[in-house]
């Protein structure tokens, strides 16, 4: 399995757990897209940092060849991925613990 396929997988997993699992639906709440856009600078800069300094590289035959940052986009693609499943399992658990906390 190629890292393009690996990521797109990834990314497909996360949101049918966002949508589907846990049904937190964070893909369609504004907090979530103005926490991501805090993230991606940090994310775009590590990611630059590794790549341009060849401590991470990629086999051009596993990537689609896009780069931003001089990381391949599937690193984005990927970091999304997991953020959106991080942030729906804490978002999830959370609840679940307010629940208990404070039964109706």
């Amino acid at each position: 399995m190629t890292y393009t396929q690996t990521v797109f997988l990834a990314l497909g997993l996360a949101m049918a757990l966002d949508l589907l699992i846990v049904k937190t639906r964070l893909l369609g709440r504004q907090a979530f897209w103005i926490s991501y856009a805090i993230i991606l600078p940090f994310q775009l800069l590590t990611n630059w940092w590794l790549t341009s300094r060849e401590i991470v590289m990629y086999n051009s035959k596993d990537i689609l060849g896009v780069r931003i940052a001089s990381a391949p986009i599937e690193d984005l693609i990927y970091g999304f991925a997991l953020i959106l499943a991080v942030l729906s399992l804490w978002v999830h658990y959370g609840r679940r613990q307010r629940r208990k906390a404070f039964p109706a």
